[in-house]
């Protein structure tokens, strides 16, 4: 999720686990500490974007590591707020503050490594946006409202509404998927790849991709209009750039981490790889330049990637609606 639904996310768990513990802005304002650390991962450069994609939440997100953290980073708050002899009290909250980061952060398609050291599988559930206001705005206006009035109750309540909504998006991914799954069996293959994503900025209008090893299929889906017939556009996925080029790092990164989701075509005399999940053709975010195939096959280089502007998928959704 977008680092303001992170900080408001553990500013109000910490506050809801701290109660009256302690002052309701200091526990706010630990839990925003804490809520948004993990992210900053983001500010370590592994030396490529491909790299820089698969490596982002990663340790700083996997629950383990955030346990054995929590308790250190629970007495060095309570000696910054001079109560280093009621740690034990801040630990609770801290710990609670950092591990529904990834858990909320599981929620998207992204994938995330929560699993590690165990096991690097990146997650995901994709049953919401990577930004969705009807999820961060209860959370914001009970945290106001918490410290206007102090009352956490207000915190609480908003809370509450947020998680509501995380299980309603749930519940929204199920009805789409059974809704659209028997139209993709039968007009493409029935063990076609099948993905279903909310759209940008809410849980009403589904994206949906199917994979075959020669193409990929996208649509769209409405609950506000169920009955329309789904209508799927065909894309081929450059099965025979992947067949040659399957045994290259960069190649079998992306092909892993976007779980089969991905497609390769060739622009420019470049070698191109997309990840499928997020965006939508022809604009994926994640689109990586993997040079000229001769370059390619001498030595990789850096791979930059292409990102929408929000503005332009505002639109794209204004049109699904």
């Amino acid at each position: 999720m977008d680092s303001v639904s992170q900080l408001a996310l553990g500013a109000a768990v910490s506050m809801a686990a701290m109660g009256r513990r302690a002052p309701l802005w200091q526990s706010a304002l630990a839990g925003a500490c804490c809520g948004t650390l993990p992210d900053l991962d983001v500010f370590l450069d592994h030396g490529d974007a491909i790299r820089n994609m698969t490596l982002h939440r990663t340790e700083s997100h996997a629950l383990v590591w955030l346990t054995l953290f929590s308790p250190l980073l629970a007495w060095l708050i309570a000696g910054a707020l001079q109560q280093k002899y009621q740690w034990v009290r801040w630990w609770p909250a801290v710990w609670l503050a950092l591990i529904t980061h990834p858990l909320l952060d599981l929620m998207t398609v992204y994938g995330t490594q929560l699993g590690l050291p165990f096991t690097d599988y990146p997650w995901a559930i994709g049953s919401i946006y990577i930004i969705d206001p009807l999820y961060t705005l209860p959370l914001i206006i009970g945290l106001i409202a918490a410290l206007w009035r102090q009352a956490p109750r207000w915190n609480r309540a908003g809370l509450a509404l947020s998680s509501l909504y995380l299980l309603w998006s749930m519940a929204a991914q199920l009805i789409a998927t059974q809704q659209v799954a028997p139209q993709v069996a039968q007009r493409v293959n029935s063990e076609a790849k099948l993905l279903v994503t909310p759209t940008a900025f809410n849980t009403l209008v589904w994206r949906i991709v199917a994979v075959t090893p020669d193409n990929y299929y996208e649509g769209y889906w409405s609950l506000l209009s169920p009955r329309r017939p789904l209508q799927l556009t065909a894309t081929h996925r450059g099965k025979a750039f992947f067949q040659r080029w399957q045994g290259d790092w960069a190649v079998a990164r992306v092909a892993w981490f976007s779980h089969g989701f991905f497609a390769m075509r060739q622009r420019g005399g470049h070698l191109l790889i997309e990840d499928l999940r997020m965006g939508e053709a022809p604009d994926f975010i994640f689109t990586f330049d993997l040079g000229t195939p001769q370059a390619r096959a001498r030595h990789p280089s850096r791979l930059p990637y292409g990102r929408p502007s929000l503005a332009q998928t505002w639109q794209q959704l204004r049109q699904r609606l």
